[in-house]
């Protein structure tokens, strides 16, 4: 097997447990690369160490590839990275894992083809809120007055979408989410719509440009662009490890359902 490995924590080149890991991989006659210059042509599998900023970082470029990617917890919350090394490398010797194929989004971002496992996201550049006007398959919703605006896949429910208040979606929902962030007005709610959608957005804003994010990447654009977001036509292949489910994760990670009286017997 051919693992390619991606990380963004320069500290991890000294940490123990990440030495460890790359040391049994290479002893169970597993070929292992550094990433930083690409993925190289044959690659079975990429391992992101870190946390979640990594996975998507690593996500960025290998969802193209259709390379699968398995996240390895060196971060702090791990809801993509959620495995440790031990778990990871102890899978990838018996082959208790599987493939899950997540859908990712498509926008255009300074004239540039962007893809996002998480959210595509628009923000307030300056002081003036802003106004999100979203067509929906050619059908104009209500204007969101916000501090910006933000369409999530299943997958990204659980990040930025939940804290804006979006409802969690499994991420095999064929659905997306399109949740204000900070709205001015108390009658609009996180909207969910079937992933077919087409989206386009456009702001109204005293500002002369807005922030628009995909996953962890940004860049100023100016108040005139229009915004096509959609459901890319290949997915995001990441690697789960037998045993292992997301609604665990949400009980381990985000501590879902907790409440003393559960304790009661």
């Amino acid at each position: 097997m051919k693992i390619g490995i991606y990380t963004r924590k320069k500290s991890l080149k000294t940490n123990e447990s990440f030495l460890s890991m790359i040391d049994r991989l290479k002893s169970g006659r597993a070929e292992v690369y550094d990433v930083s210059e690409g993925l190289e042509s044959g690659t079975d599998l990429l391992l992101s160490a870190g946390g979640d900023g990594t996975f998507l970082s690593a996500a960025s470029f290998a969802v193209s590839e259709g390379v699968p990617v398995l996240g390895v917890n060196f971060g702090r919350l791990g809801f993509l990275s959620e495995y440790r090394p031990d778990e990871v490398v102890k899978a990838l010797e018996s082959g208790e894992y599987s493939i899950e194929e997540r859908e990712v989004l498509q926008t255009v971002m300074e004239g540039k083809t962007e893809f996002a496992l998480n959210e595509v996201s628009v923000h307030r550049n300056g002081s003036a809120m802003l106004g999100v006007d979203v067509s929906l398959d050619g059908v104009h919703l209500p204007t969101y007055w916000a501090d910006g605006l933000l369409v999530a896949t299943g997958s990204g429910s659980t990040a930025y979408s939940l804290s804006a208040g979006g409802p969690i979606c499994t991420p095999d929902s064929k659905v997306l989410l399109i949740t204000p962030i900070s709205p001015h007005n108390l009658n609009v709610r996180p909207l969910v719509i079937p992933s077919s959608s087409k989206l386009e957005l456009s702001i109204k804003s005293r500002d002369n440009d807005f922030l628009m994010t995909t996953d962890n990447r940004s860049a100023v654009i100016s108040r005139e662009t229009r915004i096509p977001i959609s459901v890319a036509q290949f997915s995001l292949k990441r690697v789960r490890l037998n045993g292992s489910s997301f609604i665990k994760a949400l009980r381990s990670k985000l501590y879902w359902g907790e409440d003393v009286r559960n304790e009661i017997h």
